[in-house]
């Protein structure tokens, strides 16, 4: 059994998957590395072959028809062999002195047969053209290089969320929960680090700018005009998000990891709020408009609380054109200081 399973879910990724597993490779025989081809019609197949060939034992090549990004993850996790599971996407890398540092905690946890549930690390946007770089990291927010439970865990502001860049799930406990992503849709990494999270009772933090978040390529999937073409997955997720949040039995003023799963949800609510007044189409104004309908029939607590409550659900629901205006102002600002997208 390998200590750490790393998906690398790729399509189309010749030109900079190999970046990706050589940053990888000096987990050494403790990591394997799962190159998911996800039906690509470039050479990333060849290239998944290669580096297999190259590096027995240690990186897998595995073939599929297109799922999408959230299938490759599937499969990904139905192959791993890893007592712990993490997601590199193959336009992304990791730092080498971080890699370390997070390899020698869980060669740690396992000899001292403590594993966590939930690794957690900082990340790095990456983004094209811009000196500097924004890090993503939690320190106000979660004791560092000791274990703890979400009750100690402070809330989380709506600008400081937990991407599925920053988390490293034991393998179990993403089984456990029954994690099965959607098919062919974009935006399902929130689902990946939320779906997941009231089983993980045991959390680490490792103060480590590990994950290197490459951003600005026009193709991207969290590219502003891509969105809104993609505008139908990012609110098929936005539904599961509210599912799965009034499924888990949690009380929505109680617990510290409901309130964190409460902002979760909130900042992902906005997204899609934001990208529908962005887009300015009638079409989906209404999806926006349903979406608040469907969670205020759903749950009223819930809906009251995200939408009176909180900043976010105040500036998206503005009425009319002057209202959509100030939302829009308000979020190009957010967007320039913490630089995403």
């Amino acid at each position: 059994m390998k200590l750490l399973s790393i998906a690398v879910p790729c399509y189309n990724s010749q030109d900079y998957m190999e970046h990706c597993v050589e940053s990888l490779l000096p987990g050494g025989d403790d990591v394997e590395i799962l190159i998911v081809d996800d039906g690509s019609k470039d050479n990333t197949a060849a290239i998944a072959d290669r580096l297999e060939a190259s590096h027995p034992g240690i990186v897998r090549a595995i073939h599929q028809e297109n799922a999408g990004h959230g299938g490759a993850v599937n499969t990904g996790l139905k192959h791993a062999t890893g007592l712990f599971f993490k997601v590199v996407d193959s336009d992304d890398w990791v730092d080498a002195s971080a890699y370390e540092k997070i390899m020698t905690f869980l060669r740690k946890a396992v000899s001292e047969n403590r594993l966590p549930d939930l690794v957690l690390s900082n990340y790095v946007y990456e983004k094209q053209g811009v000196a500097h770089k924004k890090i993503m990291q939690y320190r106000k927010y979660f004791p560092t290089d000791t274990y703890f439970t979400w009750d100690e865990v402070k809330p989380l502001p709506p600008t400081t969320y937990i991407l599925m860049h920053s988390v490293i799930y034991r393998t179990e406990v993403l089984r456990a929960s029954h994690l099965d992503l959607p098919k062919k849709t974009f935006y399902v990494d929130s689902l990946f680090v939320f779906q997941p999270m009231p089983w993980a009772k045991s959390i680490y933090y490792i103060d480590v700018d590990f994950y290197r978040y490459f951003i600005g390529r026009e193709d991207q999937s969290v590219n502003e005009s891509v969105m809104i073409s993609r505008l139908d997955q990012q609110y098929r997720v936005n539904y599961r998000m509210i599912d799965i949040l009034l499924n888990s039995g949690l009380h929505f003023d109680s617990s510290t990891l409901c309130k964190n799963m409460c902002s979760y949800l909130n900042i992902i609510t906005t997204v899609s709020s934001i990208m529908s007044i962005k887009s300015g189409t009638e079409e989906h104004l209404r999806w926006k408009k349903e979406l608040w309908e469907y969670l205020k029939e759903s749950n009223s607590s819930l809906y009251r609380k995200l939408r009176y409550r909180t900043l976010l659900g105040i500036f998206m629901n503005l009425p009319g054109k002057p209202g959509r205006k100030i939302s829009v102002i308000a979020y190009n600002i957010t967007q320039k200081i913490y630089g995403f997208n």
